[in-house]
């Protein structure tokens, strides 16, 4: 099982890596935005290749921090259901959520747009909107996305394949940043209720 932990540390470490540095498009999307958009009130001109620079800069983040998000734990939960049930089934959960619905979905989403992108790629295939950008590095980005995704699922099972047979600590840190919100704030309600500062 420690190998299987190392092999998970490493996919953690290269994704959280690519997913900080990746983040930062962000900003660029956003300077891009105010630009073209000072530009085009100021001066009366547009352009399609910056308009299409600001979608596929939001693409790039949304397709390559998925993977981050994931190990983070803030991708989209139904934690009022599940913070009702034990920490046991929350485990069996995540388990067969990863392995039966997001495991297979990567691989599909995989084997569906490498076609998808090498016939952009092969006819460099340009935008439709004139003076736009090449389409194919955006469609290179879902493969990309969902490579990296799927790598991050495995990592994730074999985390939660750990916990579960006590060969990793099951500490709320682990569980995203809103869980580990609400656990300290329940820490120090209880600690207020101890000393009376709390009903």
């Amino acid at each position: 099982m420690q190998g299987l932990l190392g092999v998970s540390r490493v996919i953690d470490t290269i994704n959280e890596q690519i997913g900080k540095k990746v983040a930062w498009l962000i900003l660029l999307a956003v300077i891009v935005a105010t630009v073209n958009a000072i530009i085009r009130k100021v001066f009366n001109v547009s352009s399609n290749a910056w308009l299409e620079l600001q979608w596929m800069l939001f693409g790039a983040v949304f397709l390559m921090c998925a993977a981050w998000t994931l190990k983070v734990k803030e991708h989209i939960r139904i934690d009022i259901v599940n913070g009702l049930l034990p920490k046991r089934v929350q485990h069996w959960i995540d388990l067969i959520g990863h392995t039966l619905f997001l495991m297979p979905l990567c691989l599909l989403m995989i084997y569906h747009s490498w076609p998808f992108f090498t016939r952009s790629y092969v006819i460099n295939e340009q935008s439709l909107s004139a003076g736009g950008l090449p389409q194919w590095p955006a469609k290179g980005l879902v493969i990309i996305g969902f490579i990296m995704l799927a790598f991050q699922g495995v990592s994730e099972i074999i985390k939660q394949i750990a916990i579960m047979r006590g060969h990793l600590e099951d500490d709320e840190t682990l569980r995203g940043h809103a869980a580990a919100a609400e656990a300290e704030a329940q820490r120090l309600l209880d600690v207020a209720k101890q000393q009376g500062l709390a009903p």
